[in-house]
C-alpha cells in the first residue's frame, strides 16, 4: 500500500513538473522572441483603431488578434512584450532571494548563539509587514526601474527562505553525521557546503520554484500602481491598470493580462509542488528500497 502510494505521488509530481516547466519555458521563449513574434510595436498608437475586439468577434481585425486598447495599441503585442519583464523578474529574483536567504539561514543555523537569535528576531520583524506593502515602501525610496524592482523584491522575500531553511538546518545539526564530520576535523566551511547544503537542497529547489510566481505577482502589483519599470515599458500590471478604465466597454485587455499572470503563477506553483513531491525524502527512501 505504501509502495503504491509512493509511486502515485512520484507520477503526480512528475506530471506537475512537466506541465509547470513547459508553460514557464513557453513564457521565456515568448519573451526572448518578442521582437519577432509581436505583429506591432507595443507602444504604437492608432487612434482610428481604438477598443477593437479580438479578431474572432464581430468588428475584430486579424491585424490585431487580441484587439486594441483605449489608445489603439495592439493587446497581443503588449502581452508578448510584457512577458519579457515577467521572465526577467521570475528568473533573477528567485535566484537572488535564494542566495541571500539560504546563505544567511545556513550561517544562522550552523553558528547558533547570539547570531542565530539576532537573525531570528530580524526575520520575525521583517515578516510582520505584508510583502507587497513593504515592496511599495521600498520602491517609493528607489527610482522606478527593473533593477530596483528586483532589488526591492529580494530585500522583501529573503526572509521566507531564511525562516524555512534555518529550521531545516537546525534539525540537520542534531544528526550524527554532522558530529562525525566535526570529530573528523572537517572545517566549518566544509561542513556547511558538503553536509548542510545537500541536506536542504530539496527545500531550496522547491522554494525557488514557488518564488517565481511570487516575484511575478509582486512586480505586477508594483507596475499596476506605477512604481515598477520606467514609463513606456509594457508590463502585465500596466495592462491591467489601463484595462480597468475601459473594463465595461472593452474588457479583453484586462482579461488577457490577468490570464497571463494567473497561468504563470499557477505554472510556477505546479512546478514547485511537483518538485516537492518528487524530492520528498520519504518517497526517495521508498524508491531506494524498491530498487
Amino acid at each position: 500500500m505504501k509502495e503504491h502510494k509512493a509511486r502515485h505521488q512520484l507520477r503526480l509530481g512528475e506530471g506537475r513538473v512537466i506541465v509547470g516547466a513547459t508553460f514557464l519555458l513557453i513564457v521565456v521563449a515568448v519573451a526572448v522572441c518578442a521582437p519577432w513574434l509581436a505583429p506591432h510595436d507595443p507602444n504604437e498608437q492608432d487612434l482610428l483603431q481604438i477598443l477593437l475586439p479580438p479578431a474572432w468577434l464581430d468588428g475584430g481585425d486579424w491585424a490585431y488578434p487580441l484587439g486594441t486598447d483605449s489608445l489603439g495599441r495592439d493587446v497581443f503585442s503588449r502581452l508578448i512584450y510584457g512577458a519579457r519583464v515577467a521572465a526577467i523578474v521570475g528568473t533573477v529574483v528567485p535566484v537572488g532571494t535564494c542566495l541571500v536567504g539560504a546563505t544567511i539561514a545556513i550561517l544562522s543555523g550552523y553558528l547558533g548563539g547570539i547570531f542565530d537569535k539576532s537573525i531570528s528576531r530580524l526575520v520575525d520583524i521583517w515578516m510582520s509587514f505584508p510583502a507587497v506593502v513593504l515592496s511599495l515602501v521600498l520602491m517609493v525610496g528607489l527610482s522606478p526601474g527593473l533593477r530596483n524592482v528586483i532589488l526591492a523584491t529580494i530585500l522583501v522575500d529573503w526572509t521566507r527562505f531564511c525562516r524555512i531553511i534555518r529550521s531545516s538546518v537546525i534539525g540537520l545539526m542534531k544528526l550524527e553525521y554532522i558530529s562525525a564530520a566535526r570529530i573528523a576535523g572537517a572545517s566549518h566551511v566544509g561542513i556547511m557546503t558538503r553536509d548542510l547544503v545537500p541536506g536542504v537542497l530539496p527545500i531550496i529547489i522547491t522554494l525557488t520554484s514557488v518564488e517565481i510566481g511570487i516575484a511575478v505577482i509582486v512586480e505586477s502589483v508594483l507596475s499596476f500602481v506605477g512604481v515598477s519599470v520606467e514609463p513606456g515599458i509594457p508590463t502585465w500590471g500596466v495592462m491591467i491598470a489601463d484595462g480597468l478604465a475601459t473594463v465595461f466597454q472593452a474588457p479583453w485587455s484586462l482579461i488577457f493580462s490577468v490570464s497571463a499572470i494567473v497561468l504563470t503563477v499557477l505554472s510556477a506553483n505546479m512546478l514547485g509542488d511537483g518538485l516537492r513531491l518528487m524530492l520528498d525524502p520519504r518517497v526517495s527512501e521508498r524508491r531506494r528500497i524498491e530498487a
